[in-house]
């Protein structure tokens, strides 16, 4: 009970931050960021945004789609056994998952701009690296510094979503997922050429292109008007909004920019504040599921292809007509990825965007929570089909459409995470959610690439479970967030 006037005064002390603003002189016009971005409205500005604060999706993509393509042969260079393979992708999302929530604490101190430049410059500079590793431990450990830098790849989105007016964030924000498909695409087509040719390690370093062609063009774009206006800097929030609708020509709101300074900015124990707490707890349960989905789909992908657990097929993957032995086997008694295997995973790949039109029209139509409710119950369903016999066309079918759930899921809860949070902490609960689905990410190697060869039903079925907890939390949830404008504090 001591602890109830304590808690009061800490939600007045937050209510009165949010609200203290200096009176304008009497008379005088004055307009927020959210209405200067809502009176601008969508621009060559907006479109160029997408464009460069997109492609750090393909970046994203390729860095963490390289693990699966580069298993069987780091497997064979290293002699490795399953849960050393399985230990490689668990660990970048360790680093994923530590240096997200230091990163989404510091951007929103510090500014997103900054902390998305400085984990580009660190993914670039560890992934390099890792093309040089001299054993398994380095590739480890370099692996994990560089998801670490990944996880900052989410102030991106944020930048997108903090300039976009409101109307428009249920439409651009999907087509992001144009951009991580260009990156997956690119990595397993990359990978069918350059593994078999000049190995691994040159594929590491082509991935890390990329991310260093980003980091030159990273000063056409401007830090956050919401997160200057956040810290008192009103002055440069108001020249990036000239800015913006000098390039939209479009103009300006009349009057002059008002709008409260906070000085308590990305805090943790905000995240659970009696306000926000069901809602956070509820986000990291989907996070944690989606993420424990998706890996699983595609781990699961590379596990049925290369140890050809497809139903009714009798001869290896990789190993059909017209497929090399010398591509397709490996000295050391393991198989690697032949060109239909390659084909496969780009054929299932594709279907990441198979369902984004109709996963667009369902976030802004149905709203974001029961768009979600529906694509994390088929995704359930559709786990559970692979468990039927089916031929490699069948199989093919259903990863298709299982990639382009997953996918969908992670369209929704992105966008409902960045837009559900006030500019004081959005950076600090992508940060968060983001570390806490990569536990998620940790776990289902283990799942994919050991208990599914125990147990493959069992394997299948606890994801399928996993998947209806997330439809259950995600309709649940206590906030809709679509055509909500973007809260600026508590």
């Amino acid at each position: 009970m001591a602890d109830a006037p304590k808690e009061a005064t800490n939600a007045i002390g937050l209510e009165e931050i949010c609200t203290a603003r200096q009176d304008p002189p009497k008379g005088q016009k004055t307009f927020t960021v959210e209405e200067a971005v809502e009176t601008i409205g969508f621009g060559r500005f907006h479109i160029a945004l997408f464009l460069i604060m997109g492609s750090t999706g393909v970046a994203e993509a390729m860095e963490i789609m390289l693990i699966a393509v580069v298993s069987p042969l780091i497997r064979c260079e290293w002699h490795l056994q399953d849960w050393q393979v399985a230990l490689v992708t668990t660990m970048v999302f360790f680093g994923y998952m530590v240096f997200s929530i230091v990163l989404g604490l510091l951007a929103d101190r510090y500014g997103r701009w900054k902390i998305l430049l400085l984990s580009f410059l660190w993914g670039a500079y560890f992934s390099l690296l890792t093309s040089f590793s001299p054993s398994y431990i380095w590739f480890v450990f370099l692996r994990t510094m560089v998801g670490g830098g990944v996880s900052g790849h989410a102030q991106g989105l944020i930048i997108k979503t903090e300039f976009l007016p409101t109307k428009y964030r249920g439409y651009m924000l999907p087509l992001s997922q144009v951009f991580w498909l260009a990156g997956s695409l690119l990595i397993i087509g990359l990978a069918s050429v350059v593994n078999p040719t000049i190995g691994w390690r040159w594929l590491v370093r082509i991935a890390s292109i990329p991310g260093i062609v980003l980091i030159l063009v990273f000063k056409f774009i401007p830090e956050s008007a919401r997160y200057n206006v956040s810290t008192g800097n009103d002055e440069a929030a108001l020249a990036t909004l000239r800015r913006i609708a000098k390039m939209n020509r479009a103009a300006m709101p009349e009057g002059v920019l008002r709008e409260p300074a906070n000085e308590r900015r990305g805090r943790f124990k905000d995240l659970i504040h009696p306000k926000y707490l069901r809602t956070t707890l509820q986000i990291w349960i989907i996070w944690l599921g989606i993420a424990f989905a998706y890996d699983g789909v595609i781990l699961a992908s590379a596990e049925l292809l290369e140890q050809d657990l497809v139903c009714g097929s009798p001869t290896p993957a990789g190993e059909e007509a017209g497929d090399g032995s010398e591509e397709s086997r490996s000295p050391c008694h393991c198989r690697l990825f032949g060109p239909s295997a390659y084909q496969t995973m780009i054929i299932s790949t594709v279907g990441e965007i198979a369902l984004n039109p109709l996963n667009t029209l369902g976030i802004n139509f149905l709203g974001r929570r029961l768009s979600l409710c529906i694509t994390m119950a088929c995704t359930a369903l559709f786990f559970l089909l692979l468990n039927i016999c089916t031929s490699s066309a069948g199989m093919t079918g259903f990863l298709f459409m299982l990639r382009a759930l997953v996918s969908a899921n992670f369209n929704t809860i992105y966008i409902y995470t960045a837009e559900v949070y006030p500019t004081t902490m959005r950076a600090l609960g992508m940060g968060t959610s983001g570390s806490l689905c990569r536990v998620g990410a940790m776990v289902a190697p283990f799942i994919s690439q050991l208990h599914m060869s125990a147990s493959f039903i069992g394997a299948l079925c606890l994801f399928a479970s996993v998947c209806i907890v997330c439809a259950i939390s995600a309709f649940t949830l206590p906030i809709e967030t679509k055509g909500r404008a973007l809260q600026v504090c508590m």
